[in-house]
């Protein structure tokens, strides 16, 4: 390859269009050479079948223009973040942390592996390996196994074998750590005061065990490590000390590393994006997951065309690059499979989704007795649920409309749904608790009330109503913290329709709610 052409290879662009590849991406192909496309649910993802053509119809173009075989990756971890909103509801990591079984993991890494490369994706952003200790962490939480370093570890290698089975290469993230932060790096650069000592006790654990799993890409996180590069610590994906040095020296990994996207903020942006796009590839990022921003594109290739025509990015540094890449290619050349689409959502999906499901609920507690529920056919049970929403771009919530009341009107009929907004004001507080009144029963479902006064202080004042209130925290275990005097707390950890159900079917007994908390409740609970 010429100096652009390797440098193309470097690069991975996104675009705005569902129906074939857009004029823009097209010139881009032409100009720059990339080695491949990141899809996004609102940019791309449309139908099954729409979504398939796309991806042939992309490389047709790369091979029209004599470019090597793409990388086609998208965000399907299952759970909260479905980039994929037609593949099977498969209950999320947290979930599967909650069943403690690597069977399962790996069984739900088959089902993800064999839809995407029904798809014609070849490369899946996914597992995430962080360690969710920070009940505050906004970005990562259900994304996580949990909070031990050894299960969270077992479960993203047994995730990665399934994945890889199917000939889709998996992409652990967010390397070192993301789970013990308290701000979004999609929003700013963050840091892990960590010691190197405790860096590789915990966050750096499943990393290990992902390596040994062959996960074919690492993804950086953009966050900053001050006991690796002092206080003034860069985001890991523009380190050599973090890539070079912890990822390649100490933990012997030769595959390809990836950035996170390189249009959030802990990234400089604008003008300053060139600066930060050579830094990366110099601190050995192999791809640069670039934004659908044309201006931004040119921005990344320009970068490291000039960083190498000036001799910042050797040419051995650049070969040496561009040869993972092509021996990544290689192997998914080598072990492509293409299922029908009728894969997607089968009978045998589906049955991985509910086992997932209905072995992840767990009882945390039931100290007045109200399950199994028992009512009479004429008394009435209120379902209340907050509207979801992306709490984090990594998130695909707001595509969801939980159907837990519907799901629990198989069992009782007399079953009525309100919902309340994500952070209820005062004005909806009261109306909903006008309207819940003359119910024999309430189901509260919450969203993250812990990290949402609004919606715990409307928990709370429901639990003063007097009447049976049954909590289900359908993202993260954390909300018991907020209104420790619940009396009955039941976890999901998401809110795709086999958690629903397995959810409903355990509150009336017909199903065992066995289940172990992943991660601690803040000094009520400790995990399983």
């Amino acid at each position: 390859m010429d100096l652009e052409h390797l440098v193309g290879q470097k690069l991975l662009f996104a675009f705005h269009g569902k129906e074939k590849p857009s004029p823009e991406i097209v010139e881009a192909f032409k100009k720059y050479s990339p080695s491949g496309i990141s899809l996004f649910r609102s940019l791309n993802i449309g139908t099954l079948s729409q979504l398939k053509e796309l991806n042939e119809s992309l490389q047709r173009l790369a091979r029209e223009l004599s470019l090597p075989p793409l990388i086609i990756a998208t965000d399907q971890e299952g759970g909260q973040l479905m980039a994929v909103g037609d593949g099977t509801p498969l209950p999320g990591n947290m979930a599967l942390g909650a069943t403690r079984s690597p069977e399962l993991a790996r069984k739900a890494g088959e089902v993800l592996g064999r839809e995407m490369a029904a798809l014609g994706i070849n490369v899946n952003y996914a597992p995430c390996a962080d360690v969710n200790i920070n009940p505050k962490n906004p970005v990562v939480g259900i994304r996580s196994f949990g909070e031990d370093p050894i299960l969270v570890g077992e479960l993203a290698a047994a995730m990665i074998k399934g994945i890889q089975s199917q000939g889709v290469a998996a992409t652990v993230k967010h390397f070192p750590g993301h789970g013990d932060t308290a701000s979004d790096s999609h929003l700013g650069l963050t840091t892990v005061p960590h010691s190197r000592e405790r860096l590789h006790a915990v966050e750096l654990t499943p990393f290990r065990s992902a390596l040994k799993a062959d996960a074919k890409l690492v993804m950086t996180a953009h966050l900053g490590i001050p006991s690796i590069d002092g206080p003034d610590a860069p985001p890991a994906t523009l380190s050599p000390n973090i890539i070079n040095g912890l990822l390649r020296r100490d933990l012997g990994y030769d595959g390809v590393v990836v950035t996170d996207a390189m249009d959030m903020h802990a990234i400089r942006q604008g003008e300053l994006l060139r600066e930060d796009s050579l830094r990366a590839a110099k601190a050995g990022a192999d791809l640069l997951l670039v934004t659908s921003n044309p201006q931004d594109q040119t921005r990344a290739f320009e970068a490291l065309l000039n960083g190498a025509q000036a001799g910042q990015l050797t040419m051995d540094e650049l070969q040496t690059s561009v040869a993972r890449i092509t021996r990544l290619k290689n192997w998914l050349s080598e072990n492509s499979s293409k299922p029908d689409l009728s894969v997607i959502q089968s009978t045998e999906h589906m049955q991985v989704a509910n086992e997932i499901a209905e072995k992840s609920i767990t009882l945390v507690r039931d100290d007045r007795r109200y399950l199994p529920i028992k009512l009479d056919a004429d008394k009435r049970i209120a379902v209340i649920i907050p509207v979801p929403q992306d709490l984090t771009p990594a998130d695909t919530s707001s595509y969801i409309q939980p159907k837990l009341a519907e799901s629990i009107r198989v069992y009782h009929a007399q079953t009525d749904e309100f919902k309340i907004p994500y952070a209820p004001n005062d004005g909806d507080i009261a109306a909903a608790l006008k309207r819940v009144r003359e119910h024999d029963l309430i189901v509260m479902g919450t969203i993250n009330a812990y990290a949402e006064e609004k919606q715990a202080e409307f928990v709370r004042q429901l639990l003063q109503t007097g009447k049976p209130v049954i909590v289900i925290a359908m993202r993260l275990p954390y909300d018991l913290a907020a209104f420790p005097q619940a009396s009955t707390f039941v976890c999901t950890y998401g809110i795709l329709e086999p958690s629903m159900r397995a959810v409903a079917k355990a509150l009336f007994g017909y199903g065992e709610m066995t289940g172990q908390l992943p991660v601690s409740i803040p000094g009520l609970v400790e995990a399983g």
